[in-house]
């Protein structure tokens, strides 16, 4: 039996409707900066009885099909995830609504008015790739699909064209996207990655974070992306709960 015939037929069933965990065996786990370093290893053989039930005994998948149906992931379970409340702090300066990042504390801000905000912790841009600026909300998505970059599956050739949503999926349980940019607010399956400098210009956030971020926000949130907070509201948020 070709071997593309059981590539295929492997790729059909592990990874278009494997289980996480197998997904995870094989690409290791998904991070948007996380290099994966292990490329699919597929058997050479398949039972031939399966095979020819499956795709009959003179079926001959093209190039292009075999290809196609390794590099699309499937991102796993979509389980349902609790909105998760940070901490009150003080906070002033901005309009009530408004989500402001402190990109060198590592923070994120929800504005609630009243001189007090939420906040939570987060990991923003590596070297290289941090921003700032205005953006508005343009959409927000649950369990979202991820589509890497042409750029970045040129520096990371192992990743797939695309994976779907799921608790493997970097973009994890929420993404709410940034005006017409490729940046994102979203979720992360991977917690340790929180506080530290590591995406390519999204922000992470827990997942019960981020879920309770996108109940709060809409389409035109005002987000404001800083370098760093002023001196005097970094004086005057001063980390104190509420």
């Amino acid at each position: 039996m070709n071997v593309r015939i059981a590539l295929l037929a492997l790729a059909a069933s592990f990874v278009l409707a494997s289980p996480a965990s197998a997904q995870d065996s094989r690409w290791g786990i998904w991070g948007e900066e996380s290099q994966v370093k292990n490329k699919p290893v597929w058997k050479s053989k398949k039972s031939k009885a399966l095979e020819e039930s499956a795709y009959g005994a003179e079926f001959e998948p093209s190039e292009q099909q075999v290809k196609r149906a390794v590099q699309l992931a499937s991102g796993g379970p979509k389980p349902s995830i609790s909105p998760q409340a940070p901490q009150t702090v003080s906070f002033s300066g901005y309009a009530p609504g408004t989500v402001v990042i402190d990109t060198a504390g590592r923070k994120l801000y929800y504005v609630k008015g009243g001189g007090k905000a939420y906040r939570y912790p987060i990991a923003v841009g590596k070297a290289g790739f941090a921003w700032s600026g205005t953006q508005k909300v343009s959409r927000i998505a649950s369990w979202p699909d991820w589509t890497p970059p042409a750029e970045m599956r040129q520096r990371k050739p192992h990743l797939p064209v695309k994976m779907t949503g799921g608790i493997y999926n970097p973009l994890g349980a929420k993404a709410i996207y940034l005006g017409s940019t490729l940046y994102r607010i979203h979720g992360t399956n991977d917690s340790s990655s929180i506080g530290t400098a590591s995406s390519s210009g999204c922000i992470r956030m827990n997942n019960g974070h981020v879920v309770h971020l996108a109940g709060l926000v809409g389409t035109g949130t005002t987000v404001k992306v800083l370098r760093g907070l002023p001196k005097t509201l970094a004086k005057a948020k001063g980390g104190t709960s509420i």
